[in-house]
């Protein structure tokens, strides 16, 4: 699937494709969050995206500056505006981690200190009937699950998503984006 065969739910103020990489730049204060501790409602991040159907596997690479309270770059799949899953790089306390946020009607956040270098990371993404299986993939090539959760399976989006909740002018690269068959059902290599 080639970024240019995509659609914008909320378009940045300025994105590029050029070849096989995507970069992007942040409106002022968006980001994908329901109720949960803060009590508000935000759907105003910027996804590109493509349905999909049954079980798949997304991947992507992506290499950004992490500046600003929550800036994030990652993967996306929603189902519709109350149910989604959101995975990638996001910075917080002072530094950049890993972390995942689903959503069934209220988001839940979840985060992991990575032990190597977040600048420029490959992630993915797979479904597997209802479950959601989020990996980082570690500098020697191995994949590390940081999160299994639940979102109801069903015809769906999937993408890539940035987002700076506290600022504008946030800007991410995607590069060598995939989406295929799912990846084998076990756990544990």
């Amino acid at each position: 699937m080639s970024f240019a065969d995509m659609t914008w739910t909320n378009p940045p103020p300025a994105s590029r494709i050029d070849g096989e990489a995507l970069t992007l730049t942040t409106g002022d204060r968006t980001d994908y969050w329901r109720k949960t501790h803060y009590g508000f409602i935000r759907d105003t991040g910027h996804f590109l995206h493509h349905p999909v159907t049954g079980d798949f596997t997304a991947e992507v690479t992506i290499a950004a500056r992490y500046e600003a309270l929550y800036d994030q770059a990652g993967l996306m799949l929603r189902l519709d505006e109350t149910r989604w899953v959101k995975a990638g790089i996001e910075y917080t306390d002072g530094q950049p981690f890993f972390s995942t946020v689903i959503t069934n009607d209220r988001s839940d956040w979840s985060i992991v200190a990575l032990p190597f270098a977040s600048d420029r990371l490959r992630l993915r993404l797979t479904r597997h009937d209802d479950a959601i299986r989020v990996q980082v993939q570690r500098p020697d090539g191995s994949w590390q699950m940081t999160r299994l959760g639940y979102l109801e399976a069903g015809p769906a989006l999937v993408g890539v998503m940035a987002c700076s909740p506290e600022r504008a002018g946030f800007t991410a690269s995607f590069h060598d984006y995939t989406c295929g068959p799912a990846i084998d059902r076990t756990l544990h290599d």
